[in-house]
């Protein structure tokens, strides 16, 4: 039988190497044809192909940490931890070997209409017989059915600021494994911090793993759990899909009737590969935001108690505060940015030399450009020095500590210093100045422009392009996108909330329902407020968002305002020096959100359900 296997641990040496050896000279012993595949914190080594993939009966996966298994869709999967396979091996080949077996005989297949039963070893250190490393039995095996009921899931959804897509996967994958008559513990992660974490008897509980995250995610403690990852946005459209796929793992394939749920095989490696530089991107914007959100406070606190001048007088409190976000904070985060992109691409090896070459970005002029290029460089750097760098067993555990941060820092360090840092300065320097001269209609069309971005997919790909490009010209000093990009990232929810109060016929009793919680996430900033109404009616209520973003980042453009915080809503206008220009701002909000308004008094209509007159208080005319 051919036999495919992966070992992995933290570090990728010891117990991985041990497993790997153990199952090539018994699988060799029994006569099975064996090859393994290693992981660890240095990367992969003896990378399994395609080829042999498709030519192998069964998986063997023996880890302590997480392994991706997408790419083994269709083939059964035996889980186990190293341990088991380092002293029980002969049974791991035997269980394997066994799993490798038909579910159901071809006489007795299912219909066509009834989900096919995917087998899935799920062995859990101790599962047996209650004592850690004990050998892997048939009866430890789990069979799992796409809709399978009382199932235990766990999950974490992620995006980076951590506040709307987080929380509406979240309740999206809740409603919809209560649905299906599953339970699901969901921990929010985001630049705040994690929320309703999970324990460890939690994971150990559950069944299956669902992440649905926009940035990276550590999912080192799920080991020897199916683990299915997807983007926030498959979990608040697809839930179902989502929970169902979650459960089919790892043998089983995910959905194909969403674009947004990855699909088996090569098209899930196509969509991965196009969405993994956007991924790597928002992992390190979600870092870097705390430190421009403290740092941009401790500005505006020191112009409102020192004025413009504030950093020049030094030993005052206002000379303080302005040290600690100009000088300190806002020199910081286009490190963290790159630093954390790197981390998300080659993991903790890529961290050193993302964080050097973002201080050499700042201290060259290259600004958050020169930041995003260094990140990306010493990721795809050292996750290449990491492919083909070979020692010795014994010398494994030098790479991850040593060897790849030392190479990658210093071929980084000298490549922004030397060809990277001039031309994105002379970039940076022109961008910088073509922002602070614009004036009249060049304002506007930025302003245009930005507003459209952030309307148009309401926290998407765009969105958050806007947005991060508002957020790195901070450190340069510039003020006035992020005033934009906030406006304009306002009057979508503000906008849809005010409609359902004005128009209420046009709206079904849900939409009606969501508009008073729409008001306040825009007035939050928090843009995917406008989602639901747009997931329903999108080819007339999206235009009508845009026209009022639009307007509201023109505005404020046109009127020069600038904005020192780069989140809070309309909350950030109470903050002494925060905002200048504020009656400006307010106006441009408020211009956005009335756009907004009546361009869907003009393109919305009442839904099919609606015959009957609607009476403000949203009772039938009649009865009103």
């Amino acid at each position: 039988m051919k036999i495919a296997a992966v070992t992995a641990c933290p570090t990728g040496v010891a117990h991985t190497l041990m497993a790997a050896e153990a199952l090539k000279r018994t699988a060799a012993a029994m006569g099975h044809d064996l090859r393994v595949e290693t992981q660890g914190s240095a990367g992969a080594r003896d990378t399994l192909t395609d080829a042999e993939l498709a030519a192998a009966d069964v998986v063997i996966v023996a880890a302590d940490i997480h392994v991706d298994t997408g790419r083994f869709a269709g083939r059964p999967v035996h889980a186990v931890r190293t341990a088991d396979a380092i002293r029980h091996t002969r049974q791991v080949i035997e269980d394997a070997v066994a799993l490798a077996a038909p579910a159901v005989s071809p006489d007795s297949s299912p219909p066509a209409s009834v989900p096919s039963i995917e087998t899935v070893a799920s062995i859990e250190s101790g599962a047996s017989t209650g004592t850690a490393g004990s050998a892997a039995s048939p009866e430890s095996a789990v069979l799992m059915q796409a809709d399978g009921a009382g199932k235990r899931l766990v999950g974490i959804t992620a995006c980076p600021t951590g506040i709307a897509h987080t929380f509406m996967a979240a309740e999206a994958l809740q409603k919809a494994a209560a649905a299906m008559g599953h339970t699901i513990k969901v921990e929010t992660q985001g630049s705040v911090g994690a929320k309703n974490q999970l324990t460890a008897e939690d994971i150990a509980a559950a069944d299956a793993v669902v992440i649905a995250a926009d940035t990276k995610v550590d999912t080192s403690r799920f080991g020897g759990k199916p683990v299915y990852v997807t983007s926030t946005k498959a979990a608040i459209k697809g839930g179902r899909d989502v929970v169902g796929a979650a459960l089919a793992q790892p043998a089983g394939a995910a959905p194909s009737t969403s674009d947004d749920v990855p699909a088996p095989a090569s098209a899930a490696d196509a969509k991965g590969s196009r969405a993994g530089p956007y991924k790597h991107l928002m992992t390190g914007v979600s870092y870097m935001l705390p430190l421009v959100i403290a740092g941009g406070l401790c500005i505006a606190l020191a112009f409102a108690l020192g004025g413009i001048y504030a950093g020049e007088r030094e030993g005052s409190l206002a000379w303080a505060l302005s040290q600690i976000g100009g000088e300190t904070a806002f020199h910081l985060f286009v490190a963290v940015l790159s630093g954390f992109i790197a981390f998300s691409i080659a993991d903790r090896p890529g961290l050193a030399p993302g964080l050097v070459g973002g201080m050499l970005a700042q201290n060259l002029s290259a600004g958050f450009l020169g930041g995003i290029v260094s990140g990306f460089l010493a990721g795809y750097l050292t996750k290449f020095l990491a492919e083909r760098i070979r020692l010795p067993a014994t010398l494994e555990g030098l790479k991850p500590v040593l060897i790849l941060p030392f190479l990658s820092t210093v071929i980084v360090g000298l490549g922004m210093i030397f060809v990277i840092a001039p031309p994105v300065q002379a970039l940076n320097a022109g961008l910088n100045g073509w922002l602070l001269g614009l004036r009249g209609a060049n304002a506007v069309l930025l302003g245009l422009i930005l507003g459209t971005m952030m309307a148009v997919d309401m926290g998407g790909p765009l969105n958050k392009a806007a947005y991060t490009f508002a957020v790195g010209l901070l450190a340069s000093k510039i003020y006035t996108p992020m005033a934009a990009v906030m406006a304009a990232g306002m009057t979508p929810a503000l906008g849809v909330g005010l409609a359902t109060f004005l128009y209420r016929g046009r709206f079904d009793e849900d939409e009606r329902r969501a508009g008073g919680p729409a008001v306040v996430l825009g007035l939050s900033f928090i843009t995917e407020g406008a989602i639901p109404f747009a997931a329903k009616d999108p080819i007339r209520v999206i235009p009508a968002l845009v026209l009022g973003s639009a307007t509201a980042g023109a505005i404020s453009m046109l009127a020069n305002v600038r904005l020192l915080v780069p989140h809070g809503g309309v909350f950030a206008a109470v903050i002494p020096g925060a905002v200048s220009g504020l009656p400006a701002y307010l106006a441009a909000i408020a211009a956005g959100t009335a756009v907004t308004a009546g361009a869907l008094f003009v393109l919305k209509r009442p839904p099919p359900a609606l015959t009957e007159p609607v009476a403000p208080n949203g009772r039938p005319a009649e009865a009103a």
